[in-house]
């Protein structure tokens, strides 16, 4: 029985923990969801302020989640955390989310991008089964070698910030500026209010929903009271830099009719600026990195399952993992879910859908940090929140406002959403019922 123990004992470092959280965000979102901001943004201001409060929204997250995860050091992220602040059904349901939407969906989303991607440079290849063979080859390393995938996590997300500094360089210097204005004009501020630009902060916050990655996996982090904020808080940062350059450089050298509605905007961008050859170039660099972002989310993903499996007995089965320490069976039930969104639904269905119901419990997550020093004063925490009330305030503030909107201009998406949570809430209750008759 040593022999398991011992690679048990194996766990993630801060330079792991902070790969993991810049891998989860910078990816599907990034590449992607300007082609739907500028259909309802035409202001260069506007449109990189998105951004900018995007970033400002998941930093003021991470200061409060880093508080969260220092106080109830356990894996399992939003799930643990409502769990012991509210309500275990609340728990439940975050948890029911992020298996079935959070992790699912999003690694669906990365892998079709890729997918996208690698057409533009290959027509011949199908993207949807090139999306399937990805998942399935990632899928089979972390199942099987924790040590292998954290060496993969940080050697790939190591390469992926690389080939993103060397882009935004190499942009600002080749590309001929479009006319796009990016001082800002008494109109622009206008538009920081509109309904479009709350819209589109769901893309954003979409894009930068990574932030919270390494919450889900501190139960197998190096001294996480510490670390884990540090990973948070470096993860995020380092994130918005590239974000807010990355889209001046598509902007600054892409006209807006040719983004607009595009989904491989980085493909499209290369090719305005280096030509076809480099765009193509470009374009498989890019489906290259989606594999870091898919790597991730089925890393993360599964611990969210195996803690609702150690807590519920109708789950059971889940929470069991393997002589590595890996919950080999709630990795296979993610990648069901994440091949299942991959051959039944579109891209915009998946991402509109996934970004309401994420933001929903992140928005009641950060809340929770209020309700926790209110109700545990005495609580040992051995990192605090950063600017407290204030930064907690601003994203329930930021985070609100945008959820309000999407419920108002997208009731479809907020319909699919809510039924989710009722879904969630008949499984609890009658997994409950299960239980006590066992």
């Amino acid at each position: 029985m040593s022999e398991p123990a011992a690679v048990n004992s194996y766990k993630l470092s801060l330079l792991t923990g902070v790969a993991i959280v810049v891998a989860s965000m910078v990816g599907t979102g990034v590449f992607t969801s300007l082609g739907f901001q500028v259909l309802g943004i035409q202001s260069g201001f506007a449109l990189l302020m998105l951004w900018v409060v995007g970033g400002l929204i998941a930093l003021c997250g991470a200061l409060c989640y880093g508080e969260l995860a220092a106080a109830m050091p356990r894996s399992g992220g939003e799930y643990h955390y409502l769990s012991q602040i509210y309500h275990p059904a609340l728990g439940f349901l975050s948890g029911w989310v992020s298996a079935t939407v959070g992790f699912a969906a999003p690694t669906a989303l990365a892998a079709m991008a890729l997918g996208r991607y690698a057409q533009s440079v290959w027509p011949a290849v199908s993207p949807q089964w090139l999306s399937v063979g990805v998942v399935l080859a990632l899928t089979a390393v972390h199942a099987t070698n924790k040590q292998a995938g954290s060496r993969l996590q940080v050697i790939i997300t190591t390469v992926k910030v690389l080939v993103l500094v060397l882009f935004i360089g190499a942009g600002l210097a080749a590309a001929t500026p479009t006319d796009l204005a990016f001082v800002p004009q008494a109109a622009d501020w206008q538009q920081l209010l509109s309904p479009a630009f709350a819209v589109s902060l769901v893309y954003v916050s979409y894009a930068y929903s990574g932030w919270n990655a390494a919450a889900y996996l501190t139960g197998e982090m190096a001294n996480p009271q510490r670390n884990l904020p540090r990973i948070l808080l470096l993860g995020t940062a380092l994130v918005l830099l590239l974000y807010v350059g990355l889209n001046f450089v598509f902007l600054y050298s892409t006209p807006i009719p040719r983004l607009a509605g595009q989904v491989e905007v980085g493909f499209v961008a290369a090719t305005e600026i280096f030509g076809s050859a480099a765009g193509r170039l470009m374009g498989g660099v890019i489906a290259v990195l989606l594999v870091s972002t898919v790597s991730s989310m089925i890393f993360a993903g599964p611990r969210i399952v195996q803690v609702m499996g150690e807590d519920l007995p109708p789950l059971r089965g889940l929470g069991k993992v393997s002589s590595a320490g890996i919950p080999v069976r709630a990795t296979l039930l993610q990648t069901a879910l994440t091949l299942l969104f991959l051959l039944t639904a579109t891209f915009e269905q998946v991402l509109l859908y996934a970004g309401f119901v994420l933001s929903l419990f992140t928005f009641l997550t950060v809340l929770g940090l209020f309700v926790l020093r209110w109700r545990r004063p005495e609580l040992l925490r051995p990192y605090r929140a950063w600017g407290y009330p204030i930064t907690p305030l601003l994203f329930l503030a930021l985070n609100g406002w945008t959820l309000w909107f999407i419920i108002e201009d997208k009731p479809r998406e907020t319909g699919y959403g809510l039924l989710t949570l009722l879904v969630g809430l008949l499984v609890y209750y009658v997994g409950r019922r299960v239980g006590r008759r066992d």
